[in-house]
């Protein structure tokens, strides 16, 4: 551990001294992957700063307690020692997790779109409830997250909704989320009272950029309608919505959320270019589950990853057993907790397949 730590905070000076030069001042995308890499180098440096001072302490401290004549001076070092020992454990394991791998696109923005399952009109209200669920995860977060395309259920929800999420390391986090998310309660529609299961699918995909994937437009069929409007905006009467198909994968695409054409051509894009980035993204991953199988980090939009279960208040994540009795507060956007745990449990599956230290 420490020659990487070593390695690391000699890296940390080399790019402090990279990106004060005039050449890369001028280089906007260099400087701005230098200053990424600075700012994450920064803070595993300032750690480890730390746990040297008190590597330091604890052996001025030993050594008082070995070799100090006056018994005062010699118990206080040693509460002194019991006090900052714990201390050592703490820092040492917050510094093996900073050196954990971490996923290249966890900084990434993303998008996200949520689709009604089975379970008919039930189904399109509860992926429009786990939407606004995301909405106020993110307001909570200081994300950005504007609509870029969607359907209404037909008694209310949304049949699919696709947004964009702005803000830091918003794909680290918001990864745990892809899957089926399952609900359990009575259906405003359902007059007999009866509790019903419906479901409703969360992709949550690393944003891509133009380096990641270069898209022929002599593959796109582009398409433009008029645009329905999102969130009770007025109905727009000219075709400024625009709908891609690419060819070669047959995904479509379509944005409706900006004014102007030319800017819902251009989010569309964002959002063609960021799936064709995860079928590359998956392809890579499926070659490597051989090797390893992570219970949390797959991001399977066919895996049931969670159930909302209203008669008993109850909220499960079933990739890790994590269970709590306060739904309402989870759907007002307090989901970190899960995130925290989930995160924990990947982190814990890496160290154990020896993919750190």
């Amino acid at each position: 551990m420490q020659d990487k730590l070593e390695a690391i905070k000699e890296r940390f000076h080399e790019v402090g001294q990279q990106i004060i030069q005039p050449e890369v001042v001028n280089d906007m995308q260099r400087y701005t992957k230098l200053s990424k890499e600075y700012s994450d180098l920064e803070k595993v440096v300032i750690q480890y700063d730390a746990y040297q001072k008190l590597l330091k302490d604890i052996a001025g401290a030993r050594e008082l307690v070995n070799t100090e004549k006056d018994p005062d001076m010699r118990e206080f070092a040693k509460e002194e020692l019991n006090e900052l020992q714990p201390q050592q454990e703490e820092m040492e394991a917050a510094l093996k997790e900073m050196l954990i791998p971490k996923d290249p696109n966890d900084s990434r923005n993303s998008i996200l779109e949520v689709r009604a399952g089975t379970g008919g009109d039930e189904a399109a209200i509860f992926a429009g409830d786990l939407f606004r669920m995301y909405q106020r995860f993110c307001e909570k977060m200081g994300w950005r997250l504007s609509i870029l395309d969607f359907t209404e259920g037909t008694n209310g929800g949304y049949k699919e909704i696709v947004s964009k999420v702005e803000g830091e390391d918003v794909y680290g986090k918001l990864k745990f989320e892809s899957g089926v998310h399952r609900v359990q309660r009575v259906p405003a529609t359902e007059s007999q009272g009866r509790v019903h299961t419906s479901a409703a699918t969360v992709a949550v995909l690393p944003e891509a950029e133009e380096v990641d994937v270069e898209i022929n437009m002599n593959d796109v069929r582009v398409d433009t309608f008029n645009s329905s409007g999102a969130g009770g905006q007025s109905v727009n009467t000219t075709y400024s919505a625009v709908r891609l198909t690419h060819n070669p994968s047959g995904l479509v695409v379509s944005c409706q959320d900006e004014r102007s054409q030319l800017k819902n051509k251009a989010r569309a894009l964002e959002v063609l270019r960021s799936r064709l980035y995860e079928i590359e993204l998956k392809k890579h991953n499926d070659a490597i589950s051989s090797q390893r199988l992570s219970m949390v980090g797959s991001g399977d939009r066919s895996d049931k990853i969670r159930t909302y279960n209203y008669p008993q208040s109850r909220v499960t994540d079933h990739r890790i057993g994590y269970t709590v009795y306060n739904l309402p507060t989870v759907m007002e956007g307090e989901i970190g907790e899960f995130i925290e745990q989930l995160r924990i449990a990947e982190n814990a599956e890496r160290m154990q397949e020896g993919e750190t230290i």
